[in-house]
């Protein structure tokens, strides 16, 4: 009885090869592989799609309400855009525009002066001051600039 390179290589005709007797298909050792299985039973595709959507967008709209407040509200926006990857081309692609935009802009500020740097924070403190500002008087009726001139008139 001669080895033939396919039973080497796990194409035998037996179906069992170097993967198992279950095939390469239902590899429990692969990262997307339970992933695959859902999106192989009937409804499986859709449901995966809308729970990835609702749970990729809620963390997206989180993060950007999060953003002009201390915490990590971009990498929750970032981290709501890679769960939305996961099922949608138009979300990866997303993604990667992203990446690629926040690390030209890093290297870029990185490049530049501390003249260029101070203006830069100061610009990112006024727009981030502005967003508390017109996110507390919209939503909660608060206008933080009549307190500080009461506090100090």
């Amino acid at each position: 009885m001669a080895i033939t390179e396919n039973t080497l290589s796990g194409d035998e005709e037996s179906g069992t090869g170097s993967t198992g007797a279950r095939g390469p298909a239902h590899d429990a050792s692969g990262p997307g592989s339970w992933l695959d299985h859902v999106r192989a039973r009937p409804g499986g595709r859709l449901t995966l799609k809308i729970i990835v959507g609702v749970i990729g967008a809620a963390l997206v709209v989180t993060g950007l309400i999060m953003v002009p407040f201390p915490g990590p509200g971009w990498l929750v926006v970032f981290a709501g855009l890679a769960v939305l990857a996961t099922e949608f081309a138009w979300a990866h692609r997303l993604l990667g525009f992203a990446k690629r935009t926040v690390t030209a802009a890093t290297d870029w500020l990185g490049r530049q002066n501390w003249f260029v740097r101070i203006v830069a924070t100061l610009l990112t403190a006024a727009l981030a001051t502005a967003i508390v500002w017109i996110s507390l008087k919209l939503t909660l009726g608060i206008d933080l600039l009549e307190y500080a001139r009461n506090f100090v008139g």
